[in-house]
């Protein structure tokens, strides 16, 4: 019986790059043990941060890098993995692969379209406006003054891993934070600060015999040093690191309540294999739904490892089911 080939596509032209590199590199890892590698055959292709692909070390066309894959598992993050450009491709190749499909992945990307689909399915999610690059700052500026408390967020609209996130503390702070997050996006979210305890929840399809499985609700406690879950706290050791809690520290009814609007998020957007939802939790004020992640990182600091192993479910065997889901054409 001949293997199955798996392209683990890895890297690409984001400020996700190491990130993916090291999910890419943990796929391949697990696809290489027993009892998968009688099973499959991972294949490394690297997607350079200029976007070039490569196979084998020798630069390639996508077509000529994935020629005789039988599935892709798309390890990327970011812009281009993240966002539906490289799933068009992947059609376009009459590919399969992990993952959302192109129009989800773009929607999901994108933070200010999110906030829309969350308001129309009444998805509680914080106050905030978008600001376009090019748009009159000093207007922006204004409703800002008038409508924001201090603290509040700035971040990119269109970017991951809470890069160029910044909180601001001060009004005149505003310019350099949006500076920051325009440097990563075409346009930026103002959004209001909620503090509460930060959450996040994943989401399986058609595992343990349920058609959308909540894995158990990761509670985030930022360190000291990072007032949010930035992207140091995700992926740095030490006194940087966040203190990552599965089970969390909810009550039943809100962890109830987090697999809930979990799965209704994921069904929102049409996710399919796998999705991360994050979350405010908050005693008075609720719930409240930050993002979606259509591919959630996979390094061993990741949140949807720390999950799986929470349910007893190893990481190996995650892979196996995404890749027969993908292969199957679900």
């Amino acid at each position: 019986m001949s293997k199955m080939v798996v392209a683990v596509l890895r890297g690409g032209p984001s400020s996700e790059y190491e990130v993916s590199l090291k999910s890419g590199a943990t796929v391949l890892r697990h696809l290489e043990q027993q009892p998968f590698a009688e099973k499959y055959q991972p294949l490394d292709i690297l997607i350079s941060r200029t976007g070039t692909w490569h196979r084998d070390g020798y630069e390639r066309s996508p077509a000529r890098a994935l020629a005789g894959s039988d599935v892709v598992f798309n390890a990327l993050h970011g812009q281009f993995g993240e966002d539906g450009r490289v799933q068009k491709i992947l059609d376009d190749l009459a590919v399969p692969y992990t993952g959302s499909r192109a129009f989800t992945s773009a929607l999901g990307m994108n933070k200010a379209l999110s906030k829309e689909l969350f308001k129309r399915a009444d998805i509680k999610t914080p106050y905030h406006i978008v600001i376009r690059r090019g748009e009159d700052v000093r207007e922006k500026y204004n409703h800002v003054f008038h409508h924001f408390l201090l603290p509040f967020i700035v971040k990119p609209a269109s970017a991951g891993s809470s890069v160029g996130v910044t909180m601001v503390t001060k009004y005149i702070d505003f310019f350099t934070a949006l500076d920051v997050a325009l440097a990563h996006s075409d346009a930026a979210l103002v959004e209001e600060y909620i503090h509460g305890q930060e959450a996040t929840c994943a989401i399986v399809d058609d595992f343990r015999n349920q058609e959308l499985y909540a894995l158990p609700p990761v509670e985030i406690i930022p360190p000291v040093t990072s007032p949010f879950f930035d992207y140091q706290a995700k992926y740095m050791d030490g006194a940087q690191a966040a203190q990552e809690r599965c089970p969390g520290n909810f009550s039943v009814t809100q962890k109830q309540e987090i697999e809930r609007v979990a799965r209704a998020v994921h069904q929102a957007f049409g996710a399919r294999h796998y999705s991360r939802t994050d979350f405010l939790v908050t005693p008075r004020r609720g719930i409240y739904v930050l993002e979606i992640n259509t591919l959630p990182g996979l390094t061993t600091t990741s949140l949807l490892p720390k999950s799986l192993a929470a349910v007893g479910a190893g990481l190996g065997d995650f892979f196996d089911h995404i890749i027969n889901l993908a292969r199957n054409g679900k």
